[in-house]
């Protein structure tokens, strides 16, 4: 193997001078916004539905609750379901349609978790069994709150969620590929593709901590683990990696891994949401080259130091990452409607 594959060394802390500049410049990162975002922000409230349906928090609340209490694969699926939801197209919900030239057959898109797709199903049924509020609430908002309600129901920040937004009439597999990041992207891919959506790097940065809770499967990061032709001769692509966490990891996903063969990316709290994904990366354990670069790349390690070092920070810049996340493409007016169905057009 090569050297540049094999490590399990870190670098040395940061200062205290590092730590404050660093809470200064996530500060001002996290208050930049363009003007297209602020705009669609206008078109959203937090109180969208106080007088049409003022029950709907608690009722997709209390669908996720049920869903989590059955199995736990719910929470890093919803919330993956939102991010892929917002970056094709828009967060309307076209990522929910089921038509076979849909966002849903293509792609990455093809392994979204069914117990996050089933959550959303059954938070639709509980909003629209209330009499106030059938087919009031549209699936784009559903959506956005569950994804908030799993991250709080497994340890991460509550937050207060914009609303108003409408359910997409179009979804077409051809732009899924290009409109999600992969999982070998290097810095400058990532902040290409995040910057394209309104959001900086420090906005990438942490709703890439959302793989606190997250899995991946062999074959997102098999590339890392072994030296494949084109990848230097000595050892697999991508940044250097732990070489006990890489042995570890082969015993995970051999050469003959089984297709549903995964692993978690926050080996150490994989059901908590906080702030351990980055402390991961620091060890060098970064399973997909994509999260692994955010330590290995300068330009990047600094921020990763500082939400390692404060889970605190880590939350609050997720926050506001997610509320420009959720303000990206949103439908109104003739471009949108309140699907009766998530699952299909009206």
């Amino acid at each position: 193997m090569g050297s540049r594959r094999l490590s399990s060394s870190s670098s040395p802390p940061p200062s205290s001078r590092q730590m404050s500049m660093l809470a200064a410049a996530v500060v001002v990162a996290s208050m930049a916004c363009c003007a297209a975002a602020a705009q669609q922000a206008a078109q959203l409230s937090q109180s969208y539905y106080a007088s049409t349906c003022p029950n709907v928090e608690t009722l997709v609340r209390g669908a996720v609750t049920q869903k989590l209490q059955e199995t736990f694969n719910a929470a890093p699926g919803t919330l993956r379901l939102f991010f892929h939801d917002c970056f094709v197209r828009g967060c309307d919900a076209s990522v929910l349609l089921s038509g076979p030239d849909d966002e849903h057959s293509a792609g990455p898109d093809t392994t979204l978790s069914p117990d996050a797709l089933d959550l959303i199903t059954r938070a639709k049924a509980a909003v629209d069994a209330d009499a106030q509020c059938a087919n009031k609430v549209s699936c784009a908002d559903i959506l956005a709150l569950a994804a908030r309600d799993v991250v709080s129901q497994t340890g991460g920040p509550y937050y207060q969620v914009e609303l108003g937004r409408l359910d997409g009439k179009v979804g077409t597999r051809a732009v899924v590929k290009h409109s999600l990041p992969g999982a070998g992207f290097d810095l400058d891919q990532l902040n290409k593709l995040f910057a394209a959506n309104g959001l900086t790097q420090t906005d990438m940065i942490a709703l890439s901590g959302g793989h606190t809770i997250g899995v991946t499967h062999c074959d997102k990061f098999v590339r890392r683990l072994y030296p494949f032709k084109g990848s230097g001769g000595g050892g697999g692509a991508g940044p250097p990696m732990n070489l006990y966490f890489l042995r570890q990891m082969r015993q995970t996903c051999p050469l003959n891994y089984s297709p549903t063969a995964f692993a978690m990316l926050d080996a150490v709290t994989p059901r908590k949401f906080d702030n351990g994904y980055y402390q991961t990366l620091q060890q060098m354990k970064g399973l997909l080259a994509s999260d692994q670069v955010l330590f290995s790349d300068r330009r990047s390690r600094a921020t990763v130091n500082y939400f390692a070092a404060n889970q605190t920070a880590f939350f609050d810049a997720f926050v506001a990452a997610m509320a420009k996340l959720g303000r990206v493409g949103v439908k109104t007016g003739s471009d949108g409607e309140i699907r009766k169905v998530c699952t299909k057009v009206n």
